[in-house]
């Protein structure tokens, strides 16, 4: 048994009411939708850093500064405290002192130099790789001390025989006073230059 089928409308009538909304898309669609990039301006700003190889090289050196140790004298115990867990100088990279120059970037000087030992500490600093930098840390290291004036064979501070960076006053200075000097070698390696950009160009 056959159903007989009743349509609303008639299939001209069908064709016509589709070609006007097809019509009425085409002329809604002439201009071009824009991407909407929202979430690649927002993807950009969360992964992209914008830097300079000074700063990057920079950052790296003064996070990972690698000690050597030279004629620690009486500051010595002031330094081994601020290598213990209450002042933690490992938390700025340098927890490993150095036995051999070779590996270090950065010699701490403290105690009396005599003449006779300042071709060595000369010979240790020309040992170790550039860049490299000096904290004088205590009086003996800074001027002398107590007994620069009293013996003609105290060198009258380090910088008569290396060029000192940081200079750590005091007899012994406490373990905070060598450590804000450290924190300020950072400021001054953060500020180096590393790149001549002038010698690029000019190749």
């Amino acid at each position: 048994m056959e159903i007989e089928r009743k349509y609303i409308y008639s299939d001209i009538e069908l064709d016509r009411k589709e070609g006007e909304i097809i019509e009425e898309v085409k002329a809604s669609s002439q201009a071009v939708i824009p991407d909407p990039d929202e979430w690649l301006e927002e993807e950009l700003k969360q992964n992209i850093i914008l830097t300079t190889v000074d700063w990057f090289i920079n950052w790296g050196r003064r996070s990972s500064l690698w000690p050597a140790i030279c004629f620690p004298a009486c500051c010595a115990f002031e330094l081994i405290a601020a290598n213990g867990p209450r002042f933690d100088l490992a938390r700025f990279g340098m927890e490993i002192l150095r036995a051999s120059p070779r590996q270090a970037d950065l010699m701490i000087t403290a105690g009396t130099l005599t003449w006779k030992m300042a071709p060595n500490v000369r010979r240790i600093y020309n040992q170790m790789p550039e860049p490299k930098w000096v904290i004088a840390m205590g009086a003996c290291a800074i001027s002398g001390g107590i007994f620069a004036s009293a013996s003609y064979a105290v060198v009258p501070g380090y910088n008569r025989i290396i060029p000192v960076d940081v200079y750590v006053p005091g007899c012994p200075p406490r373990p905070e006073a060598l450590i804000y000097g450290i924190q300020l070698l950072q400021k001054k390696i953060a500020k180096r230059r590393n790149i001549d950009v002038g010698k690029l160009i000019r190749r």
